[in-house]
């Protein structure tokens, strides 16, 4: 992925200010928790033991729905390049706010398969609207969890979408082993593979691709 002047300077740049807008403007908050959610055996490259444990594992560590997604990512292994590209768009302190927010979290691995150099052009303070953009469009304002997209996904004959803090949505799909793809604006598509990590402002769907808002 190149990344293009236009993009640069595009209208939609939803930083810090927007996700704090949504906040308010959150159209669920799902009560649902881990006891009620689906546990799926779905591996993400040893990253997962079972969902069903009351502090789930990601990235070699615990899980605690005591603590914010800040708190909970930092600890990851899987996600030091998603927690250092939240650090360089300056949207730590929002995304430790109240929320509540749920984020579809890119592991490493991921943010590898993008086209050589791109996250250490996205990182440069240059670029910080472009990767505030891209960051965002992970971000729905409310809480999602399995059972609530399944649902949404069944009301809408197969199919649901969801807007993004950033604006464009994201779609959502049945997959024939019980979990749930998220297709972007671009078309590509990404698997939950550790679903329902619960927070204390919101829950975290970790996810297999880096999602492009087009």
């Amino acid at each position: 992925m190149k990344i293009k002047h236009a993009l640069l300077t595009a209208t939609l740049l939803i930083g810090a200010s927007g996700l704090a807008a949504a906040q308010s403007m959150s159209p669920m908050s799902s009560g649902s928790m881990s006891s009620g959610s689906m546990s799926s055996g779905s591996m993400s490259n040893g990253a997962m033991s079972s969902n069903m444990a009351s502090d789930p594992m990601v990235g070699g560590a615990a899980m605690y729905p005591t603590k914010n997604i800040i708190q909970n990512a930092v600890n990851s292994k899987e996600h030091t390049t998603l927690v250092a590209a939240v650090k360089a768009a300056g949207l730590v302190d929002t995304l430790e706010g109240p929320g509540p927010f749920t984020v579809f979290a890119p592991t490493n691995e991921a943010f590898a398969a993008l086209p050589a150099g791109t996250v250490d052009t996205l990182l440069k303070p240059e670029n910080k609207a472009t990767l505030t953009k891209i960051l965002t469009y992970h971000v729905v304002a409310g809480h999602y969890d399995i059972n609530d997209l399944k649902a949404l996904i069944a009301k809408g004959n197969g199919k649901a979408m969801l807007p993004t803090v950033a604006g464009p949505d994201l779609t959502f799909t049945d997959t024939p082993n019980g979990m749930i793809d998220v297709t972007d604006a671009k078309g590509d598509v990404a698997a939950i593979t550790i679903p329902d990590v619960n927070q204390s402002n919101g829950v975290i769907q970790v996810i297999n691709k880096v999602l492009l808002p087009g």
